[in-house]
């Protein structure tokens, strides 16, 4: 039954994950004018995490109250009561003594938000106080109506105090950090708070302004916080792509993502309810959430790979152009164009037709048309056509022709080459079928520009490369100065290189390249410019070039001089080249594709039904070691152990039976939410009941039964949960936070709600609920006296010597468990010897 309520209870925690994983876009408007759009979660963290999330957490001991006073004719029983307060202490005690001593020596987990560990803490502390109160002190052995309503009231007043302290509201607002001088020599001490913002560092949001205080913000979003968080998580994002693409050269862009997107997961802050259902899904044989995510992304990657190359073409063979553009002098005689071959059948012969076609260049004057045919014998690959080029002594612009292939046939051993044959896979043409030939004039010295006025890089680039081109002529030599500007952007190793120097263009040389550092600062957004110059061309004569020799020039060589000085070189249209650093848009897209599926709800969440079914038949290997440093290992989905098959067959009736429940992406997941939790409250019921016949059977009674028996069947996910989270998490909120909170929450939902009903309807009746106050409350004061003794040693673990409240020296942190675990069993001994009154109680 316990492994019922805990697979119900795995669906309930998906919905609370998916419903609090909602989000919003919203437009902050900075202080320079800039409008930024970007998501927020709906949910307040804190407010989730005290209200869903410790609701799903405590689902079973807060229906097993209710059910228990609504099953019993509205009368007080022991067994849900000595539960709520049964299960509060294991989970304070062993789970976090658990987490004290999983962590590796050496290694510590701090509270991250500890105002809200202080105030839900008092309040965990407070409810088992006030319950002993409203059991002993205020009307001892009844529960009066305005009771049983407080203690209802206070979840509400308890969420309103962490919301407060959490987003510094009320006085919190008005504590800053500071920095005072300790009384010991050199020690600088920190106090609550944090440094006041400039005056004038107002943003706009939604059409509020927020000033420095951080007011005008509703729903708990700070505008700020929010684009700063969200541009961190871009950049270390962006970041991880380029170490993976660094270290995993040879792989392409989608499996580089699959590797940032299970790394991101891995690394990423989770919530109580993600936790809650990778601990039952890795304890029932369903599998470790994220390495079932990435083995299927990974699955999905190799098949759409699959399917892409079998509907590239459904020709045996094709034939095409390799490379497709060409360039040539107009003095070079003839250029040799590579045909080449590929496909599946290259045993068969091929032949293919191609011809020449006039674009600027005219066929006679410019080049020889020229036409003819390609015969590929059986296991030839490359074939070469040569055009012949027709030089002349007139000074005109770059020319180009075309050269195109047509008709590929298959020709049958035995018949000509123009003789096609049928077959059911027939050759064709690839991509490209048409080569572009470009002749470039030698007989002027050369016009020399950029290619275009401005060009766009990005700041990952690296080392960029700008062509400098000579056109219309290529004679003779050619030095051309170049410099670097600064625009927007700075030199000097800031944004960029400072570069200068001259390029020399040899004789029929028509391209030199100009190569500039790009500095990258790893901005996620970035708009900056820098121009580079090129100055005046300047032929390099003859005589200059043999000043070391006799000065005697060869024939060959007056010639030379003679025709490039009829054509000095000159600047062309575009000397001076605009470069614009900018994120890749490219590596800015997959960075945002990244973002959105780092979404966790996307991984416990379902779609559909037929997916449940799927998933509930399944099973996976629950293997949780940490291989994350092999990323190859991250993407293999390991065999399932006999753990894991005992597991599957021991919940598969309870797998099937809750795969009914509403997937949660209806309705954003309330539909789950809403059947699963009538589904624990059944299950509760049952086990209620069987609970009291099991403690019949043994002898035991109901106070016993719950705080032994029924508390840890009802936490035990919450054990493997909380061990995961203080492993894996940077912060121990996950694994202990809220523990406290999930404590108070108990009290007042589980007994609020239950003692609210039952006073209600006594009252009604004109008669009064009864509570004994006996064994409840000597547990209670029991639990609350150790409690106190619990938060005293966590907050003195986040001294120096320890480090934090998770963790630390070997040593200490093994007293730390053993005082934990000694706890909470003192506290089970005391309890039930209190029970059989071998200890006097209230």
């Amino acid at each position: 039954m316990f492994l019922g309520v805990s697979i119900v209870a795995d669906r309930f925690m998906a919905s609370i994950e998916v419903i609090t994983s909602q989000e919003r876009q919203i437009t902050i408007k900075r202080p320079n004018g800039e409008k930024i759009t970007t998501t927020v979660r709906i949910w307040n963290e804190t407010v989730s995490n005290l209200t869903l999330m410790a609701l799903g957490s405590s689902a079973p001991e807060i229906l097993l109250s209710v059910v228990e006073v609504c099953g019993h004719n509205f009368n007080a029983g022991e067994l849900g009561p000595n539960t709520i307060v049964g299960s509060a202490a294991f989970n304070m005690f062993v789970i976090i003594g658990l987490c004290v001593y999983v962590i590796p020596d050496g290694d510590t987990r701090k509270v991250k938000h500890l105002r809200v560990f202080f105030v839900t803490a008092t309040w965990s502390v407070f409810a088992y106080t006030w319950l002993y109160l409203i059991l002993a002190v205020f009307s001892p052995g009844i529960v009066e109506i305005w009771e049983g309503l407080l203690t209802l009231f206070f979840f509400p007043i308890c969420v309103g105090f962490a919301y407060v302290a959490d987003r510094r509201l009320l006085f919190y607002k008005y504590m800053y950090k500071r920095y005072r001088a300790g009384k010991q020599k050199g020690m600088i001490i920190e106090t609550e708070g944090e440094p006041e913002l400039p005056s004038k560092v107002d943003v706009e949001m939604d059409g509020k302004i927020l000033n420095q205080h951080g007011e005008g913000f509703l729903d708990g979003e700070a505008g700020l916080d929010t684009v700063l968080d969200e541009d961190e998580a871009r950049r270390e994002m962006a970041s991880i792509l380029r170490e993976l693409k660094q270290k995993h050269p040879d792989k392409e862009m989608e499996q580089l993502m699959e590797l940032a997107n299970y790394q991101v997961l891995m690394q990423q802050q989770k919530s109580r309810a993600f936790y809650r259902c990778q601990a039952t899904r890795i304890m029932t044989g369903a599998g470790n959430i994220l390495k079932k995510h990435a083995a299927d992304q990974a699955k999905r990657a190799v098949q759409h790979n699959i399917c892409s190359e079998v509907s590239v073409s459904n020709f045996s063979c094709t034939v095409l152009f390799d490379p497709g553009t060409y360039q040539c002098l107009e003095n070079c005689g003839s250029v040799a164009l590579n045909v080449v071959r590929q496909g599946r059948d290259l045993t068969c012969t091929v032949s293919v037709d191609y011809r020449t076609e006039d674009g600027t260049a005219n066929a006679g004057s410019d080049y020889r048309s020229t036409e003819g045919t390609i015969v590929f014998k059986p296991g030839e690959t490359e074939k070469e056509i040569r055009i012949d080029i027709t030089d002349d002594d007139i000074f005109e612009e770059d020319e180009y022709f075309l050269v195109h292939l047509c008709n590929v046939r298959v020709v049958p051993e035995g018949a000509s080459s123009g003789e096609a044959n049928h077959v059911d896979d027939p050759a064709g043409l690839g991509l490209p079928c048409t080569a572009t030939v470009t002749i470039f004039d030698d007989d002027h010295a050369g016009i020399f520009s950029f290619e275009e006025p401005a060009v766009t890089v990005s700041e990952s680039i690296g080392m960029m490369e700008v062509k400098v081109i000579r056109n219309s002529g290529a004679r003779g030599v050619v030095v051309v100065p170049y410099k670097t500007m600064e625009g927007t952007a700075k030199g000097g190793g800031e944004d960029f290189e400072d570069t200068h120097g001259v390029l020399e263009f040899d004789n029929d040389e028509t391209c030199k390249t100009v190569r500039i550092n790009i500095i990258d600062d790893e901005e996620y957004e970035k708009n900056k410019n820098f121009f580079l110059e090129i100055g005046a061309p300047q032929l390099l004569e003859m005589s200059e070039r043999k000043e070391e020799g006799d000065g005697v020039l060869t024939k060959k060589e007056e010639e030379e001089r003679r025709i490039a000085e009829m054509g000095r070189p000159m600047l062309g249209e575009h000397v001076k080249l605009e470069v614009i650093i900018e994120e890749s848009y490219e590596f800015k897209n997959t960075v945002d594709k990244l973002i959105k599926k780092t979404n966790l709800a996307l991984l416990v969440g379902t779609n559909s039904w037929r997916q449940q079914f799927v998933e509930a038949m399944t099973v996976s290997s629950g293997d949780d070691d940490d291989d994350d440093d092999d990323d190859d290992k991250c993407r293999e989905e390991k065999l399932p152990s006999c753990f894991d098959y005992v597991m599957h067959f021991l919940t598969v009736f309870w797998k099937l039976l809750f795969a009914f429940v509403p997937p949660t992406d209806y309705w954003n997941g309330w539909a789950c939410f809403c059947v699963s939790i009538s589904g624990i409250g059944i299950l509760t019921a049952i086990i209620g009941d069987l609970a009291s016949h099991f403690g019949c059977t043994v002898g035991l009674k109901d106070s016993v039964t719950a705080v032994v028996f029924v508390a840890l069947g009802t936490s035990v996910p919450d054990t493997f949960a909380s061990k995961v989270a203080a492993i894996q998490d940077q912060y121990a909120d996950a694994s202990i936070g809220n523990v406290t909170g999930s404590n108070a929450v108990n009290v007042f939902l589980g007994i609020g709600v239950a003692w609210s009903i039952a006073a209600i309807y006594h009252h009604s009746k004109n008669q009064v609920f009864k509570v004994d106050p006996g064994t409840l409350a000597f547990s209670v004061t029991l639990f609350t006296i150790f409690a106190f003794i619990c938060i005293a040693v966590l907050i003195y673990r986040r001294r120096p010597a320890i480090g934090g409240e998770l963790g630390g020296p070997r040593i200490p942190k093994i007293l730390t468990s053993c005082l934990f675990f000694s706890l909470w069993l003192m506290y089970i001994i005391f309890s039930s010897l209190e029970a059989y009154c071998h200890i006097q109680g209230f």
